[in-house]
């Protein structure tokens, strides 16, 4: 079973599959005529001048669906096979490697630097002529987690972003370790080489989105935090909440940026619109 980024690019590619099916149906070979069937004796006759009711079409023209413009929907969308449950189970295991089907979204640069990906990686930073890093953590439950990056500097380079956890420094666990003992180990290690475990970002999700034609995406934000959602827009449709707090849009951090800033940059991002929420009562705690 596909994956898609939005509802939407879900939606439109069942409506190009149900096209093509339908235009498929309408190919095939017309079977031989069969001689006519004689009339059953005591069967209605049909009413004179009655014509056959036309087949319907499937669904609604795809240059009109939700508000979006879909003039560049290609013709095909490749579909994953679902896989036959010969075994009679209740679920049938799903392909991890399965790919991601985007009619709409498309290679969208936003949604792929806004992923959140479930692992961990390994970060080797060097401090700058200043013996910084640029970066600030805070304990949250036991867990050591990246509260603030430092534009341009040696953290932010080596891709660490609001809400990372980082595991260990230098193979020394930070499990259960208070703020400033974490920040002690940071000011403390060698400046020429700091390697860190880190856990991508485990309290934050994303959610792609796409623009109406007036381009909104339906939802208002006030001081960063996601305050109301717009019936049927692109927003309700794909599950942002309320009483969470806006992180990146498209891969970029607004973390401290004013709204009328934020504003400014979801007018300047595309169609496609991939944001990166978490809960507020969690990044109020990574803040205070």
């Amino acid at each position: 079973m596909s994956l898609y980024p939005s509802l939407e690019d879900m939606k439109v590619d069942h409506m190009v599959q149900a096209q093509i099916a339908a235009h498929a149906a309408q190919q095939q070979p017309v079977p031989p005529q069969l001689p006519p069937a004689q009339p059953i004796p005591g069967a209605q006759e049909p009413i004179p001048g009655s014509v056959p009711a036309a087949t319907p079409s499937l669904y609604p023209s795809l240059q009109e669906y939700m508000g979006l413009d879909l003039t560049n929907v290609p013709p095909a969308v490749q579909q994953q096979i679902i896989p036959a449950n010969t075994n009679n189970q209740v679920a049938v295991p799903s392909d991890a490697n399965r790919q991601l089907v985007a009619p709409i979204s498309g290679s969208a640069i936003g949604m792929r630097r806004a992923e959140v990906k479930q692992g961990i990686r390994m970060v080797i930073l060097a401090k700058d002529h200043k013996n910084k890093l640029g970066l600030r953590v805070r304990n949250v439950n036991n867990g050591i987690f990246v509260q603030f990056v430092s534009t341009n500097s040696a953290a932010a380079m080596g891709g660490l972003r609001f809400g990372d956890q980082i595991l260990q420094i230098n193979g020394e666990n930070l499990a259960g370790l208070s703020t400033d003992k974490a920040m002690k180990l940071f000011k403390t290690a060698t400046a020429d080489r700091i390697e860190l475990a880190v856990r991508d970002r485990p309290f934050e999700r994303t959610i792609t989105m796409q623009k109406n034609s007036d381009g909104h995406i339906g939802f208002v934000f006030k001081n960063g935090k996601i305050t109301h959602i717009v019936k049927d827009s692109s927003a309700a449709r794909n599950g942002v909440l309320t009483e969470h707090h806006l992180v990146e849009v498209d891969g970029q951090n607004v973390v401290g940026m004013k709204d009328k800033d934020i504003g400014k940059v979801f007018e300047a991002s595309g169609r496609t619109v991939t944001i990166t929420i978490i809960p507020n009562f969690i990044f109020d705690h990574i803040m205070k």
